[in-house]
């Protein structure tokens, strides 16, 4: 972050491409536009750039804005609502100068162009902010940092457009993902429309293992174990009969889809009488809940591991174990405050797809979800090559 002197020396220079300026605390437009347009960094300079709420546009000056908690709580979720895709890396820092309140946002540039908010590319020429054109869009997508790439922006060696179910990208995904207008405009072979939302390696002509996870038409042939496994005991061990088995597997689409339907059906909802007027529903086990933690088995699992996810549902519990541990900054001491995503493409897509409804959310709301039932909280597993949650059933 920046120091108090270093903010003043950006307050009393010109606006520039890492630089914007603003008195408004309520344009969260105007932020997500700005915090995008960092994140691409057209220039290429690979260097922070910063929004500066409280400063007047033209002269610099702080205008007396007061940095309240609300304010700054609002600021801090502006990359958690699923708008500004894939979500950068920002730092909020608040500066008490003389005659008012400066806050900093702090955008890092992002090694996964283009970013996109609501569904459109921002980028900076110069002090001006505007829409990225194709040329400009085209140079996002080719300028990605190779050494950084995540497993799912990674190419598939070996796949094809003719392993994609392409109908799927441009019937349901893309409709969602991008603009309307940019959609109608859009006059980019299909291989660049999917880049751009980095589905496909341009300079190796391959599917990333996003794109197959997401649209292979048999996507078990290039990553055999992307399933989920569920098994049903009838005891309460791993050596008690199975009563029953079932595998989800396919494009995510599907299989987040029929995970959906099946957890409703194995939760055994009912009314009980609360009070001499009213029923509330229970369930052996919140449909929330499950639902979330599967959701988050799925897109944090690592698919380079020879294992599934585990959906197995004892007599008195249900538990789910991914494999890979927990990633990049989240440990064990922060979790779940802190969250780092194994496969950020796919954490877009399934926020795109309403999969995923906010960023860093799924395990309070869960927890949520199993007070609210009268059910214990869920337990967590956290161990080297896998992590996991044990739900238990309520009594």
């Amino acid at each position: 972050m920046i120091t108090e002197s270093e903010l003043l020396a950006l307050l009393a220079d010109v606006e520039s491409f890492r630089v914007e300026r603003t008195v408004s605390t309520k344009d969260t437009d105007k932020f997500s536009q700005a915090i995008c347009a960092f994140a691409n960094d057209l220039p290429g300079a690979r260097l922070p750039g910063y929004l500066l709420i409280g400063a007047d546009d033209k002269s610099g000056q702080p205008v007396g804005v007061r940095a309240d908690d609300p304010l700054l709580r609002n600021l801090a979720g502006l990359t958690a609502d699923g708008n500004i895709l894939p979500a950068p890396a920002i730092a909020i820092q608040q500066f008490r100068l003389a005659s008012g309140d400066v806050i900093a946002i702090e955008v890092q540039p992002s090694d996964l162009t283009p970013v996109r908010y609501k569904g459109q590319v921002w980028i900076r020429r110069g002090p001006r902010k505007g829409i990225a054109n194709e040329s400009e869009e085209s140079l996002l997508v080719e300028r990605r940092t190779a050494a950084a790439r995540t497993f799912d922006a990674q190419p598939c060696a070996g796949a094809s457009l003719s392993d994609l179910a392409l109908e799927l990208f441009t019937n349901t995904y893309r409709p969602l993902a991008i603009d309307a207008e940019v959609i109608a405009e859009n006059h980019r072979p299909i291989e660049r429309q999917l880049a751009s939302l980095r589905f496909f390696d341009l300079a190796r002509n391959y599917p990333t293992y996003a794109g197959v996870i997401l649209f292979g038409r048999d996507v078990g042939a290039w990553l055999p174990n992307a399933y989920v496994e569920y098994v049903r005991f009838a005891g309460e061990s791993l050596a008690d009969e199975v009563t029953s088995e079932k595998r989800f597997q396919g494009e995510l689409v599907s299989v987040t889809r029929d995970l959906s339907s099946y957890v409703h059906l194995i939760t055994n909802q009912r009314p009980v009488r609360a009070d001499a007027l009213r029923e509330v529903t229970i369930a052996d086990y919140p449909e929330v809940a499950i639902r979330e933690f599967l959701m988050n088995a799925v897109l944090h699992r690592s698919y380079e591991a020879p294992q599934p996810v585990r959906f197995y549902q004892y007599s008195d519990r249900i538990e789910i174990q991914n494999p890979g541990p927990l990633y990049g900054l989240a440990r064990r001491e922060n979790f779940p405050g802190q969250t780092s995503y194994r496969n950020p493409v796919l954490a877009e897509a399934m926020k795109v797809l309403g999969v995923v409804n906010r960023f860093g959310r799924g395990v309070e709301r869960a927890q949520a979800a199993l007070a609210k039932n009268g059910s214990p909280p869920a337990e967590f597993a956290f161990g080297e090559l896998h992590f996991g949650v044990t739900i238990r059933i309520r009594r």
